[in-house]
């Protein structure tokens, strides 16, 4: 199946004014994408537009949010509904700190409804919460979520980068990367691969990613990752 779930849209800061949800969502289907997942930075505020676009162009949808953790690690989390995203977007909106948005410098951060109406949030979303990668993981599985370490092959805020090494005591299903399989990670982890895309072009040009799932929604990357239980190389 042919995936990208890692997708910016106009609410992440410096992603594209042109990354309206439903361009966005058009964008994978003229790509023939068949399931893609909305990760804004620190927040799901464009999930449910972006599920109703994807309802409409017939392309697979899951509702998920790229959090920024007390590390200044990258993480996407994934959930099984619009309610439960939203459930963990304003849990993780009392963790963040209130930092003015500077749009001169990051752009102006879109909030688009359903109907199409925009609405701006005033708060950056690119600064860390107070929460810990090692306590991520559990506290998404509380909202029947899945979330793992992003982009672990990139410089700017990938795990390798900020820590050095794979900690002994974080247990995730699975790792994203944007490239090629880094040297240090576990055995037994499912690789990801994603555009992280914040523009039409990137999505584009990125074309998505194969995954052997039976079915374009969250129960079936579910099954996928969670088909061979992961158990850490003694």
């Amino acid at each position: 199946m042919k995936t990208d779930l890692h997708l910016h849209s106009c609410l992440s800061p410096c992603g594209s004014d042109f990354m309206d949800p439903y361009d966005l969502v058009g964008m994978a289907r003229i790509c023939g994408l068949e399931l893609i997942a909305l990760t804004d930075h620190n927040s799901a505020k464009n999930c449910p537009a972006a599920a109703e676009a994807a309802r409409r162009y017939g392309v697979g949808f899951i509702p998920g949010i790229e959090v920024n953790t007390s590390e200044d690690i990258h993480c996407v989390c994934y959930f099984p509904s619009l309610e439960a995203a939203m459930e963990f977007d304003a849990m993780l909106e009392k963790h963040l700190p209130f930092i003015p948005n500077r749009a001169d410098i990051f752009g102006e951060q879109k909030i688009i409804h359903i109907d199409g109406s925009p609405e701006i949030e005033h708060n950056l979303l690119l600064t860390g919460c107070d929460i810990s990668i090692m306590d991520l993981p559990q506290i998404a599985a509380e909202y029947g979520g899945l979330c793992w370490p992003a982009h672990v092959d990139r410089d700017a805020n990938g795990l390798f980068a900020v820590l050095g090494a794979w900690p002994e005591d974080l247990c995730t299903p699975a790792a994203e990367i944007r490239e090629y399989r880094p040297d240090g990670l576990p055995e037994g982890l499912k690789i990801i691969q994603a555009s992280d895309s914040h523009d039409l072009e990137s999505l584009s040009e990125a074309g998505g990613f194969e995954l052997p799932l039976e079915s374009g929604d969250f129960a079936g990357l579910y099954k996928y990752i969670m088909e061979k239980e992961f158990e850490r190389k003694e």
